[in-house]
């Protein structure tokens, strides 16, 4: 079914005729909300039908929807896709211009893995000084009852 949807999306691209936003979703894997928001931010702009004024989503829009999709996949946000994308568009690239943000996107990587580490060993922390028994008195409670507790090596701030 998938193939045959595809194979009339595709014969629709070469009469010059394109999409709908449901199809566009479809074909990128992405849910039309999606879609809406990234033509709402301008990461994609489809034309639109004169008369109706409904958006006619190409080929080429398809394959950046596609490609902000596996973008947002790895983990990058709107903004990096942004430029990503402008970097996809544009033939006279460099490659090295990429890959700088990829190793950004590396080194933001590291630093919440060493928050998580820190999280883990807190966790860890109190799971072992709490006795897990049937009383009321708590370790765990105790802790994070406490304001400015040393055995917290961590802030949770709030964005």
């Amino acid at each position: 079914m998938i193939a045959k949807v595809s194979l009339i999306l595709a014969d629709t691209w070469v009469q010059g005729v394109g999409m709908n936003i449901g199809q566009a979703a479809s074909e990128s894997g992405l849910a039309a909300k999606t879609v809406r928001y990234y033509e709402e931010i301008n990461l994609v702009v489809p034309a639109r039908c004169t008369g109706n004024g409904y958006r006619d989503y190409s080929a080429v829009d398809v394959e950046h929807l596609r490609f902000l999709q596996r973008a947002r996949a790895v983990g990058f946000g709107l903004a990096v896709c942004r430029e990503l994308l402008e970097l996809y568009r544009d033939p006279a690239r460099r490659c090295s211009q990429v890959k700088a943000l990829v190793l950004d996107k590396i080194e933001e990587i590291e630093t919440q893995l060493q928050t998580l580490v820190a999280l883990k060993f807190t966790l860890m922390t109190m799971a072992n000084s709490c006795a897990g028994d049937d009383s009321a008195n708590c370790s765990i409670i105790e802790t994070l009852a406490t304001p400015n507790t040393t055995s917290m090596s961590f802030l949770l701030v709030e964005s």
